[in-house]
C-alpha cells in the first residue's frame, strides 16, 4: 500500500494523496487571490500617486503660455537695442526711455479696456463687450491675459523707431496709451474674433493670421507711417532740392544685438501663438527660423548683384522683415514655402524702404517697409501657400480684403490722433531741443557724459540750419 502525506496531517492511503492534493490547491488559491488583491491595490494606489504628482493638461499649457508671454516681453529690449542704436548719442537715452514705458503704459490700458475690445464677449462681430479689466476670471484667464498684453505692447512700441529724434516724450505716451486701448484692439477683435463668445466678422470670412502679420505688425507699420506724414523729417535729414542726407546711428553693435534679441523673442511670439504646449510648435518655429535666414540671404544677394555695401541695418531688417512676413502663416504652410515668403518679404521691405526716401519720408529705423510692408505680403503669402490648398483664390480675395482693412483703420485712426497732437502743439519738438538732443531737452541726462562736446545753439544758428 502507498503512504502519503493526509489532508490534516500524518501518513495515509493513496486515498490520502487526493485529499493531500486538493488541500494544497484550496490553499495556493486563497494565496493567488490574496497576492491578486494586493498586486490591484498596490497598482491602483500608485497610479493614483502618479496621476496626482503629473500636472494636468492645462497646468502645462498654462507653463508655456508664460513663457512665450516672457519671451515677447524681452523682445521689448530688442526694440530698444536696435532704435537706440540706429539713432544719435544726443537721443539713443530718449529712445530707449520710450521703448521702456510704452510697454508699461500700454499694459494698463490694454488691461483696462483693450483687452475687453478685443476678446471680449462678441456679438455684433465688430468688438467686445466684456472683460474689461479683468479680475473674477479662471486662471486660464489671466495666462491669455498676460499674452496677449505682450501682442499689444508690441504693436504700439513699433512707432516709436520711425518717429524717433523729433518726438515729444508725453505725447508719445499717450499715442501708445490710444493704440493699445482702442486702435489696436478694434482690427484685432475683427480678425482673432473673441475669447469668451463670438467671433469678429473677418474671421469668420476665413482670415488667416496665425500670429499677427497683420493683426500686430501692420497695424503698428501704418501707425508709424502716420507718425511720420505729421511729424514731418528730421532737420538736415534732407536737402532744400529734396534729396535725402545720411543720418547714420550711434552704434551698429546695438543694431545687431537687437536684430538677435527680437529674432530669440519671435520664437515665442509665433511658436507661442498655438496658445498650449502643441506637436505643431516644432514647425512653426522652424518655418520662423527658416524665413528670418532667407530673409538675410536674399538681402546679402540683392545687395551682391546690385553692388551696394552690405550693411548691418540692411541686414537685420532683412531678417526682421523675413519674420514679420512669415508670422501670418508659420502654421499653415510648408517649410519651403516659408523660405519664399522669408525672402520675398526681406525684398519688399528694401523696396519700400527706399520708395519713402524718395517721397521725402524720414523712418528713422525702417519701421513702416519692416512692419507694414513686409506684414502685407506675408498676410498674402499666408493665403497663397496654405498646406493642401495652395493659391486658393477665395483665400486670397479674403486676405487681401484684410489688410486692406486694416490699412483703413488703423491709418486713419493714427493719422487723426496724431494730427491732434500736432493741432495741439505737442507732437514735434522745438527745434533747438531737436539740434541739442532729447535727451537733454526731455530728461536732462545724456548717455555718454565723458565724451559731451558743449554747444551753444541760438536764433543764428538755427536760421542756418537747412530743413
Amino acid at each position: 500500500m502507498l503512504l502519503g502525506f493526509g489532508a490534516r496531517g500524518g501518513f495515509g492511503c493513496a486515498h490520502g494523496f487526493i485529499s493531500l492534493d486538493f488541500g494544497i490547491s484550496l490553499r495556493l488559491m486563497c494565496c493567488a487571490r490574496w497576492l491578486l488583491f494586493v498586486i490591484v491595490v498596490t497598482t491602483s494606489s500608485t497610479s493614483a500617486l502618479a496621476q496626482a504628482d503629473l500636472p494636468s493638461k492645462q497646468a502645462i499649457d498654462t507653463i508655456w503660455l508664460v513663457m512665450a508671454a516672457a519671451l515677447v516681453f524681452f523682445m521689448q529690449a530688442g526694440f530698444a537695442l536696435l532704435e537706440s542704436g540706429m539713432s544719435r548719442t544726443k537721443n539713443c537715452i530718449n529712445v530707449v526711455m520710450k521703448n521702456y514705458t510704452d510697454v508699461c503704459v500700454g499694459s494698463l490700458f490694454f488691461w483696462l479696456v483693450g483687452f475687453g475690445l478685443m476678446f471680449g464677449a462678441n456679438p455684433t462681430g465688430w468688438f467686445g463687450t466684456s472683460g474689461f479689466a479683468l479680475h473674477d476670471g479662471e486662471p486660464w484667464d489671466y495666462s491669455y491675459l498676460l499674452f496677449q498684453t505682450m501682442f499689444a505692447a508690441t504693436a504700439a512700441t513699433i512707432a516709436s523707431g520711425a518717429m524717433a529724434e523729433r518726438t515729444r516724450f508725453p505725447s508719445y505716451l499717450f499715442a501708445s496709451a490710444v493704440t493699445t486701448a482702442l486702435i489696436y484692439p478694434v482690427f484685432g477683435s475683427w480678425a482673432w474674433g473673441s475669447y469668451f463668445s463670438g467671433s469678429g466678422w473677418l474671421a469668420e470670412m476665413g482670415f488667416i493670421d496665425f500670429a499677427g502679420s497683420t493683426v500686430v505688425h501692420s497695424v503698428g507699420g501704418w501707425s508709424a507711417l502716420a507718425g511720420i506724414l505729421v511729424l514731418g523729417p528730421r532737420l538736415g535729414r534732407f536737402d532744400p532740392q529734396g534729396r535725402a542726407r545720411s543720418i547714420p546711428g550711434h552704434n551698429l553693435n546695438f543694431v545687431a544685438l537687437g536684430g538677435f534679441v527680437l529674432w530669440f523673442g519671435w520664437f515665442g511670439f509665433n511658436g507661442g501663438s498655438t496658445v498650449g504646449a502643441d506637436v505643431n510648435i516644432g514647425l512653426i518655429n522652424l518655418n520662423t527660423q527658416l524665413a528670418a535666414s532667407a530673409g538675410v540671404c536674399a538681402t546679402l544677394l540683392l545687395c551682391l548683384l546690385s553692388r551696394t555695401p552690405i550693411t548691418v541695418p540692411a541686414v537685420v531688417n532683412g531678417s526682421l522683415a523675413g519674420l514679420v512676413g512669415i508670422t501670418a502663416g508659420c502654421a499653415t504652410m510648408e517649410p519651403v514655402w516659408a523660405i519664399v515668403t522669408g525672402a520675398s518679404a526681406s525684398l519688399v521691405a528694401l523696396w519700400g524702404e527706399r520708395q519713402l526716401v524718395r517721397l521725402g519720408l524720414d523712418d528713422v529705423v525702417g519701421a513702416v517697409a519692416v512692419h507694414a510692408f513686409a506684414g502685407v505680403w506675408g498676410t498674402l503669402c499666408a493665403g497663397a501657400f496654405v498646406t493642401g490648398n495652395l493659391f486658393d483664390p477665395r483665400v486670397m480675395v479674403v486676405q487681401a480684403l484684410g489688410v486692406g482693412v486694416c490699412f483703413v483703420w488703423s491709418f486713419s485712426t493714427s493719422l487723426l490722433l496724431f494730427k491732434s497732437l500736432d493741432y495741439l502743439g505737442s507732437l514735434r519738438a522745438d527745434s533747438q531741443h531737436e539740434q541739442r538732443g532729447l535727451d537733454f531737452t526731455e530728461h536732462a541726462e545724456v548717455a555718454y557724459p565723458e565724451f559731451v562736446q558743449h554747444s551753444f545753439y541760438n536764433k543764428n544758428n538755427l536760421e542756418s540750419v537747412e530743413r
